[in-house]
């Protein structure tokens, strides 16, 4: 389908346009997985995601009469500024879809390059066929999120410029939504070097490769949910398809929580702000799910276009997970000394309290009773439950949130 002279015809269209982004030890995973990690960092690339690579060549590549008719895509967020930047570029016009809950930041980073940006969809796939419904009328030319010949290429050279950072790279791992950047990177490094093993990571809200290789053809999932936004498609592309299940050498898959802890950790041992699609092949390493030891890996954190909003709620969801924040309400006699007692336990511990809310009202609380919620943090989930036994040692029914 593709040739290695595609992947270097796309990296000579891209080297004046977008960054050969760093490729980063890190001690902290390595030592967590008994590898070497590196990290791609793709979420230091212009737009802040691999996208442009992909989006980008394909619009160089189309010809004057499809520039001139513009171009028009759907997309979660990463790919429409990639697609919007390139437009801008080639100095055409250009109209992306998004759903309705697109991040904010993407939505206003796409305007910003000179997009006009309709919403539309509760999700990618419902943006997808409004945005087809507006290329048969407006006659646009389609640049498709992932399943497209040109825009695998250009997120090919993402393995090229892995293997001329680390020739001796034995594996490189990679968030699979739709498929465009797996099956990219994975057919451009197996043609570089046959034997490197490739690695999937899918949120398994939206497994849709995984279990369409499993059964060996194009599944449809009912749903996908995921925080991983840049990841939640239904439906893998035919094209993506077809080369995912050559070259892709195995698929794992992550659960919410998981990306929550991946991208808590990122930010606080690597300082690097990574999105839930980017953080997926990291969730991957620290919870033990890559086939592999002993090996060097390179992690692809393919974007870090978070809406900060929503990266205080990831912060608050990856806190909890490592057993870092507790929540814990109770109901207790109204009567003096009972708040001191809980508080004593707290301090005893060295539990730091961050919030306590005491109420005598309420349909749970009977007459001569109060409830107490308080939220702390804490170092672990051992902690934690130090804290609880001795909580319940001391009489009092307590209610983890």
């Amino acid at each position: 389908m593709l040739t290695i002279q595609d992947f270097l015809e796309a990296r000579h269209n891209l080297q004046q346009v977008i960054h050969c982004t760093p490729l980063d030890y890190s001690k902290t995973f390595s030592a967590l997985s008994q590898n070497e990690i590196y990290l791609k960092l793709e979420n230091l690339q212009k737009t802040g995601s691999f996208k442009i690579r992909g989006a980008f060549h394909k619009i160089a590549s189309l010809s004057d009469d499809e520039k001139k008719r513009g171009v028009i895509a759907a997309s979660a967020g990463n790919h429409a500024q990639g697609v919007a930047m390139g437009a801008a570029h080639a100095g055409i016009p250009c109209i992306i879809v998004m759903p309705e809950a697109a991040p904010l930041t993407k939505v206003e980073a796409t305007t910003g390059y000179g997009a006009q940006v309709i919403l539309y969809g509760k999700n990618y796939d419902e943006s997808y066929a409004k945005a087809l419904e507006i290329q048969k009328e407006r006659g646009m030319t389609f640049v498709h999120a992932f399943n497209d010949r040109e825009v695998m290429a250009g997120q090919g050279t993402i393995a090229l410029e892995i293997l001329e950072q680390l020739p001796d790279c034995d594996v490189i791992v990679t968030p699979i939504g739709g498929g465009g950047l797996a099956a990219g990177v994975a057919m451009a490094a197996k043609l570089m070097k046959p034997e490197i093993q490739i690695v999937g990571v899918e949120a398994s809200g939206a497994a849709c490769m995984k279990v369409s290789m499993e059964q060996k053809k194009i599944i449809t999932l009912d749903q996908a949910v995921t925080i991983a936004d840049g990841i939640c498609v239904r439906t893998p592309g035919d094209l993506t398809f077809q080369v995912a299940s050559d070259y892709v050498d195995h698929l794992v898959t992550v659960e919410e929580e998981e990306i929550a802890r991946a991208m808590l950790m990122a930010l606080e041992r690597n300082k690097m702000v990574v999105e839930g699609a980017g953080a997926t092949g990291l969730a991957a390493v620290l919870y033990d799910k890559l086939p592999v030891k002993n090996k060097k890996v390179c992690v692809l954190l393919s974007g870090g276009n978070v809406d900060v909003n929503f990266l205080s709620r990831i912060i608050e969801r990856g806190l909890v997970e490592s057993g870092r924040y507790l929540r814990i309400n109770t109901t207790v006699p109204d009567k003096p000394g009972v708040l001191q007692e809980i508080l004593k336990i707290f301090g005893d511990e060295r539990a730091n309290i961050i919030g306590i809310q005491h109420h005598r009202m309420g349909s749970r609380v009977m007459l001569g009773e109060a409830e107490i919620e308080v939220d702390v943090e804490t170092r672990d989930h051992a902690h934690q439950e130090r804290i609880l036994e001795r909580l319940q040692a001391a009489g009092f029914t307590v209610v983890t949130r």
